[in-house]
């Protein structure tokens, strides 16, 4: 899913960062944007998977989720040793109030759009910086646990 809510009211982390969510294309309702990130979109360039004995490529939510999972694990893990105890805790906050528009955190996606399958509002396209079809962009990993 990709857009602009129209029954979620804009939460407060992400109107008081930079990524500049517009309102609903077609209500005008101040919504929560998404997505907040991105990550393996595109089933043909995505994941070697081997499933009942044979290798495909795919991608999508089912193969971005868990790779994201895993970088916040991975996070939490070096932070820990750092400062035991310590977590990246609510990850929503810290991404748009702290490390979203930090350079060179997120590779941000400019080119391309969403079709409107799936879409709150339709085509998304995207754009420079925070946007409604790749939110801040894809990880940079390295530079994503040095901003934690």
């Amino acid at each position: 899913m990709s857009g602009v809510s129209e029954h979620f009211a804009i939460p407060a982390w992400q109107s008081a960062s930079t990524a500049q969510v517009p309102p609903s294309a077609s209500t005008g309702f101040a919504g929560r944007g998404l997505p907040d990130v991105a990550a393996v979109a595109d089933g043909l360039t995505g994941y070697y998977q081997f499933i009942n004995g044979q290798t495909i490529t795919d991608g999508g939510t089912s193969a971005a989720t868990p790779l994201w999972a895993a970088l916040i694990a991975r996070a939490n893990q070096h932070l820990s040793q750092a400062t035991p105890g310590a977590r990246v805790g609510y990850w929503n906050p810290v991404l748009y109030q702290s490390i979203g528009s930090a350079a060179g955190v997120f590779h941000d996606i400019v080119t391309g759009d969403n079709d409107a399958l799936g879409n709150l509002n339709g085509t998304d396209p995207a754009a420079p910086g925070c946007d409604p079809c790749t939110g801040w962009g894809t990880p940079q990993g390295t530079a994503l646990l040095a901003a934690l």
